[in-house]
């Protein structure tokens, strides 16, 4: 008598499982939408069963919210990394206005108009893009504040400054659901020159920096 092979999958620690459903949640979010994440996509990315997803997450709700933290998460750490720290605040705010404008980062636009729009149906979600959206002031805010200290900037109200930056940055990202090929070159430069104005900079201070 044969004994029956023996199956050479191996079972994933249950910490490692969720943090890749959750790091593919994002990855999908942020490419396709967070209306189109579902339980069953999620488990044909990872060529596992529904169940297995829902055992960590019971609701597609939770798995959202998670998935929308984590993939914003991961985009503000690469926007303003903590390389950077040791940087003039001029300096690392230039490259976070440049990041920012790069195509790279267009799908953290859209997700974050997706995030707002689905958040009016969501209380959860609701909850979760103002916590991310109060991270994010606060992390500029600092720069800005920093660079007050340092004499970089002359904003007399960072927190002002910041907010003026980001419903730039917001209205900007709007665009990013448009599929027409329109620009212009004062949109090119708008964030920058925003920026500019509210730290009480010259013109081409932070766009020239680099």
């Amino acid at each position: 008598m044969t004994s029956s092979p023996r199956s050479t999958r191996t079972r994933k620690d249950p910490a490692e499982r969720r943090t890749e459903i959750l790091e593919t949640a994002a990855r999908l979010a942020l490419e396709q939408g967070l209306e189109r994440v579902t339980m069953q996509l999620v488990a044909t990315e990872l060529g596992v069963r529904p169940g297995l997803i829902s055992h960590y997450f019971p609701t597609v709700d939770a798995l959202l919210c998670e998935a929308f933290a984590r993939a914003v998460s991961r985009e503000r750490d690469a926007l303003l990394p903590e390389a950077d720290g040791d940087l003039p605040p001029k300096t690392r705010m230039s490259r976070f206005l440049q990041r920012i404008s790069d195509t790279d980062f267009a799908n953290l636009g859209k997700l974050w108009l997706n995030a707002r729009h689905l958040a009016r149906y969501r209380p959860n979600l609701r909850r979760v893009v103002a916590e991310q959206e109060a991270v994010m002031r606060g992390v500029l805010t600092a720069l800005i504040e920093e660079g007050v200290r340092a004499g970089d900037f002359t904003a007399p109200d960072p927190e002002e400054a910041c907010l003026v930056v980001l419903v730039v940055i917001d209205g900007l990202d709007s665009y990013s659901n448009d599929d027409t090929s329109f620009s212009h070159p004062a949109l090119d430069a708008l964030v920058f020159t925003t920026a500019e104005r509210e730290l009480g900079l010259r013109k081409g201070d932070l766009r020239d920096l680099g």
